[in-house]
């Protein structure tokens, strides 16, 4: 997704866990429901309409589970790592937990998630493809269960093509030097009313994933080393400095202003571009921004090099520190296959990453949601991607400032790219 020019950044800072040794079950025997009854702990971010959701779909559990009593809590985004970091590191973690792929690493590499495999008797995962589970894993531990998927997209303003008399593009066939020409054509043709494009790229780790992963590069290898290549990374600099010179895509300022302005404020939703990439999650709000006619097509190349990847909107896990992992896994199983959950929580948290589960909403969603499941069920999706190593969470707001310092002229691509590299493996290093 270009995050920043539709959506603002996470921003958050890499979660701390000193001094934890590697965890098993806090049992220590075999994983099974208890006769008694138990009462166990979820924790999840965000707010209050997920909540309120959230907690209508676990009386909806307690009714089917009166053995189990699930006491829900929450934070904000930030709020949220800091309180799990600080209660998994007195041993009193939650027993359920929602996870971030920024963080999974961080947890599941120092032994304080569960893995899941040990409760397949309670979680059923079959229902789900194994590249959307690869997603969970590290070093092969099924450490999460992924809830929602997205994937990157094109997103393209039918209404703006239309008015500038310009062809939509074959998202099947079309090129990266494809979509300069049609970006400069729309600019060309309007007079300069708009500009074709926004920054395709830099804002986000996705957006330089998806260049790496068509040029043969990806940003980490599965043991977590970064694998970037800083002369991939220059080249994406150079092709939208490119177009900013040529007007396909808005200048250096116009893109800070509207990274500034979030997603109903951004160019794409008022119309001042009109193409621009997102995660197809994100067409919903962009229509009720923009009034629009938006379309969500393949990035330009993926139909051929399938260079795209799914992409979970966030996870369930259960803490190794859980005194009652079947009944954690039990509640997990009951989010993301059961139809009755799948009512209540809708699409909240992402379409929904069970095929079968994005089946049974499809029905009742509207307009944006009918085009994210449509997008997701029909583009072209790659190999799993590495999980983001512990220390790699900040690279959203890192490459945003490089990415700055590039359209400015204050570096070229190549040094900022290998000053880039050199600051997120320092990063990631400090934190093993």
């Amino acid at each position: 997704m270009q995050r920043r020019l539709i959506l603002k950044g996470l921003g958050a800072s890499a979660v701390a866990l000193p001094g934890l040794a590697a965890c098993g079950t806090a049992g220590g025997g075999d994983v099974e429901l208890s006769d008694e009854p138990v009462t166990i702990r979820m924790t999840w971010w965000g707010a209050d309409t997920r909540a309120e959701l959230t907690n209508q779909a676990i009386a909806a559990f307690e009714k089917e589970h009166p053995n189990i009593t699930v006491k829900g809590e929450f934070k904000d985004w930030a709020g949220y790592w800091d309180a799990l970091a600080t209660t998994t590191a007195a041993n009193d973690s939650p027993d359920v937990i929602q996870m971030d792929e920024l963080y999974l690493a961080s947890y599941g590499d120092r032994g304080t998630l569960l893995d899941l495999a040990d409760t397949s008797e309670y979680l059923d995962t079959s229902g789900f493809e194994a590249a959307t589970l690869e997603t969970g894993k590290i070093d092969g531990a099924q450490y999460a269960i992924p809830i929602g998927a997205g994937m990157l997209a094109s997103v393209v303003n039918a209404d703006l093509f239309a008015q500038y008399g310009v062809e939509l593009p074959d998202d099947t066939t079309w090129t990266w030097d494809d979509y300069a020409a049609i970006a400069n054509e729309l600019t060309e043709k309007s007079g300069g009313a708009i500009n074709g494009s926004g920054l395709t790229g830099g804002t986000d780790a996705g957006s330089v994933r998806y260049w790496a992963r068509l040029h043969g590069n990806e940003l980490y290898s599965e043991d977590g080393e970064v694998t970037l290549d800083p002369a991939v990374l220059a080249a994406l600099w150079e092709y939208n400095l490119g177009l900013v010179e040529s007007g396909g895509v808005e200048s250096a300022a116009q893109s800070v202003e509207s990274q500034s302005a979030g997603i109903e404020g951004g160019s794409l939703a008022t119309g001042k571009i009109a193409m621009g990439f997102g995660y197809n999650t994100q067409i919903t709000p962009l229509l009720a921004a923009s009034g629009a006619d938006l379309r969500l097509l393949q990035l330009p190349g993926n139909a051929e090099a399938a260079a795209n990847f799914i992409k979970p909107s966030m996870y369930w896990a259960v803490s190794s520190q859980s005194e009652h992992p079947a009944e954690a896994a039990t509640l997990i199983d009951f989010l993301v296959n059961h139809e009755a959950a799948a009512d209540i929580l809708g699409t909240e948290r992402g379409i929904p990453a069970n095929p079968a589960m994005r089946e049974h909403v499809a029905a009742d969603l509207d307009e944006g949601g009918r085009l994210a499941v449509d997008y997701i069920e029909t583009a072209v999706a790659g190999p799993p991607v590495a999980v983001t190593p512990n220390g790699g969470s900040g690279f959203d707001p890192m490459v945003q400032r490089y990415t700055q310092e590039v359209m400015f002229g204050e570096r070229t691509p190549q040094e900022a790219a290998e000053a880039f590299i050199d600051e997120l493996k320092s990063e990631i290093d400090a934190a093993a």
